[in-house]
């Protein structure tokens, strides 16, 4: 029960974010349009973690891999559990966006 819940928040196995997106992973910022505008991930998938479940359409198969992000990695987890929830297999709470920068994005 506990290992499931830190899987759901994103605290479970460690992944490489890093080999994720060079193999073409979708980056989804989860934060409002405002806080995406201050700045961002280049390439990122803006959609309010209000409005995920409408812009499902989006991703083009439950299998690819999704990486979410934030501001904090809180709306993050959200978004990797409400993904879950719809059947995508291939999802991982990146946290916060600013640590994506770090691999050159």
């Amino acid at each position: 029960m506990i290992q499931a819940i830190k899987n759901l928040l994103g605290m479970g196995p460690k992944v490489d974010l890093g080999e994720l997106i060079n193999q073409g992973a979708i980056i989804v910022d989860v934060r409002s349009k405002g806080e995406y505008a201050g700045g961002h991930i280049k390439g990122s998938l803006n959609i309010p973690l209000d409005q995920l479940s409408e812009n499902l359409k989006k991703f083009k198969s439950k299998e690819q891999a999704i990486l979410t992000c934030c501001a904090s990695g809180m709306r993050s987890a959200s978004a990797k559990g409400i993904l879950k929830s719809k059947g995508y297999t291939n999802v991982h709470n990146a946290g916060a966006w600013q640590n994506l920068k770090r691999y050159g994005k």
